[in-house]
């Protein structure tokens, strides 16, 4: 049996396996990004050298490692260079926009790589595509560091076209999307990018190696009207060739802090994607996120995803990276009914973010909520616009420019190369605001905690509190320290002293469940934000319910329960258990699972329980819970009643 393939960010990498307390799961990476573009939407090579020369002006945002030569990451994403490829790629190509070209990283080994085009051509028929050819990536290792080296596979360029009814430009992407993804998790050839707008060059390399490293781009027939650049710095982490920026899409500085739950909730969503402008089975395109990615890799394939799925590129970034919409009263009220639907349909991927982001005719750049990462932009009065991280990536004259600034938090900055101009955030925004009545599909659909009606508070007795406290494993010194002063006062204690005693899961002592979770931090110099003292941007708001279609958004999808704040009391608890209790809220149906267990079975004898479940509505009021379904004393208690005392 032919063994699994590794994944290509495992093979291509100087990343070691998990060990002692390293994980590659935690890798992140800070960086510099620029890009160069002309309004004019004429392709040139000089906008190629000028994001090469912004590149080189970012040496001192990127890294390296012990040697010199190893570098964390360079790349540039450029417009597919129609007159170069036709001249030096030895294939007859049909019109640009009706073949798509990338290069993959194969195998170094020659008869290995010999396998892995084979396998790709033989995919490509299954897709309904046809290989036109490859041409081998003239490359310059000798100047490569060993670490670089020793992890550099192969580079071919691939051409690719529709082998039955013509297709060009997003369809043609789109057939070719499956093609890269099955290359990806069946054989670990890794694409930078294969499509029919754009092409990537990047690798395991510095800022000055790119060029040279591929004296591809150094021929004056290399022609684009937009340049992205990117120069990473891999912090704390391991450098990988195709982790490098940019990637099909994006180039990122800053980190994504939530990728682990973003990651994780994609995941879950796969089993109900369906699409008709996607081909074929959706099952093949997964996982969409590759576990060995990037937190910055995560974002572009969902990214992908999400514009190939049917929206516009501007939409999903919307969707990704929302401004601070929560707590802003002066918002259009369209404006604030899009960004309210998009978060009961995906979770913000949040964290310090400046995101440049192209589909090969629309370029722009989006900041993060916070505005925690720098981005800075110029418009010369010829059209060329550069925005990068930070100032004095390119000399410009000063006369000619004709407008500068900054990126603001939440705000976007975008081009339409075909339309000749900057498109104003404003304008964006507003257009996509009123493609959908999401207004209306938020009145049919989406359900307030604090419309649902209260129910009578339920008091323990003094005794059943203490025999809670008991078996949930309090202490005398948590009553003490930490319990009682929040009792008193309505706020945490504040104490100097550091704890000495082993994290839960090493300790040999019982301790409680809430002490198995800690908060995750960014692994940089971040600071945890302070949901209550910076409420203007910052929301803990949430939606609970049944998961819809990604790709297919309508009114059933913010069909959910918005709970302003994750840490529910009991009586809380007991508004959302009977939310449906006679019956009027049809599509929400509460179930309680069943967390009892013998305790001298172990965890084994949780799994019998956690699998019976019981529904909470609708309820006959003759209905009532087994008699130490809640109760730890083992007292029968009713769970449809709206007043009760328990133990």
């Amino acid at each position: 049996m032919r063994a699994q393939p590794r994944s290509p960010f495992e093979s291509m990498s100087s990343m070691p396996a998990a060990q002692g307390l390293y994980d590659p799961a935690n890798e992140h990476d800070a960086c510099g990004v620029a890009f160069v573009a002309t309004l004019t939407g004429i392709a040139s090579n000089d906008i190629v050298a000028k994001g090469l020369t912004a590149l080189r002006n970012l040496d001192h945002r990127g890294a390296v490692g012990g040697e010199p030569t190893t570098g964390d990451g360079a790349g540039i994403l450029i417009q597919i260079p129609d007159r170069f490829l036709r001249e030096v790629g030895g294939v007859d190509l049909p019109e640009v926009g009706s073949y798509a070209a990338g290069m993959a990283f194969l195998p170094l080994d020659a008869e290995a790589a010999a396998e892995a085009r084979a396998a790709i051509e033989a995919m490509a028929v299954e897709e309904g595509l046809t290989v036109l050819g490859w041409r081998d990536v003239p490359v310059n290792p000798e100047i490569l560091g060993n670490m670089s080296r020793g992890a550099m596979p192969s580079f071919a360029l691939m051409f690719l076209a529709s082998a039955g009814e013509p297709l060009s430009g997003i369809a043609l992407d789109r057939a070719a999307f499956g093609l890269r993804k099955r290359s990806e998790h069946e054989l670990a050839v890794y694409f930078p990018s294969l499509s029919s707008r754009t092409l990537v060059y990047k690798g395991m390399l510095t800022t000055d190696q790119l060029e040279n490293f591929f004296p591809d781009l150094r021929d004056e027939r290399m022609e684009s009207a937009l340049a992205i650049v990117h120069s990473r710095f891999s912090t704390n982490t391991f450098p990988s060739w195709p982790l490098a920026h940019p990637f099909r899409f994006v180039a990122h500085n800053g980190e994504i802090n939530t990728a682990r739950g973003n990651r994780n909730w994609m995941r879950a969503r796969e089993a109900l994607l369906e699409s008709d402008l996607i081909p074929g089975d959706m099952q093949r395109l997964f996982p969409i996120c590759d576990p060995h990615g990037s937190d910055t890799a995560s974002f572009d394939e969902v990214l992908e995803l999400l514009h190939l799925g049917g929206r516009t590129l501007p939409h999903a970034v919307m969707m990704m990276i929302p401004e601070a919409w929560e707590n802003d009263t002066d918002m259009d009220p369209a404006r604030r009914a899009f960004y309210e639907f998009h978060s009961s349909v995906m979770e913000a991927w949040d964290g310090p973010a400046a995101v440049c982001f192209t589909d090969g005719t629309q370029i722009g750049a989006v900041l993060d909520r916070n505005g925690l990462r720098p981005g800075r932009f110029w418009v010369t009065e010829d059209g060329l616009v550069v925005l990068a991280s930070e100032a004095g990536v390119l000399d410009i004259d000063q006369k000619t420019i004709i407008r500068k600034g900054r990126l603001e938090p939440g705000k976007m900055f975008l081009l339409d190369l075909d339309e000749h101009r900057i498109i104003e955030d404003h304008e964006i925004k507003n257009t996509l605001a009123a493609e959908h009545p999401y207004d209306e599909w938020l009145y049919s659909g989406l359900v307030r905690f604090e419309d649902l009606p209260d129910l009578e508070h339920i008091v323990h007795t003094h005794a059943s509190v203490t025999r809670r406290q008991q078996v949930f494993g309090y202490t005398e010194e948590e009553l003490r320290i930490l319990i009682a002063p929040i009792a008193r006062t309505g706020a945490e204690a504040i104490g100097s002293m550091g704890t000495d005693t082993p994290i839960a899961a090493i300790s040999d002592r019982p301790r409680q469940l809430f002490d198995y979770f800690s908060q995750l931090f960014a692994q940089v110099t971040n600071p945890p934000l302070d949901a209550i003292r910076e409420e203007v941007v910052t929301s803990l708001a949430g939606t609970i319910g049944p998961e819809r279609n990604l790709l297919a958004p309508s009114s059933a999808s913010c069909r959910m329960l918005q709970l302003p704040f994750p840490v529910l009391d009991n009586d809380e608890l007991a508004k959302i258990r009977h939310m449906n209790k006679d019956g009027d809220m049809p599509g929400f149906s509460v179930h309680v699972v069943r967390g009892l267990y013998d305790v001298d079975g172990g965890g084994e004898a949780l799994r019998p329980s956690s699998t019976r479940s019981a529904p909470m509505s609708p309820m006959p009021s003759s209905t009532r819970a087994p008699a130490s379904s809640y109760c730890p004393t083992g007292t029968p208690t009713p769970t449809w009643r709206r007043s009760r005392r328990c133990c």
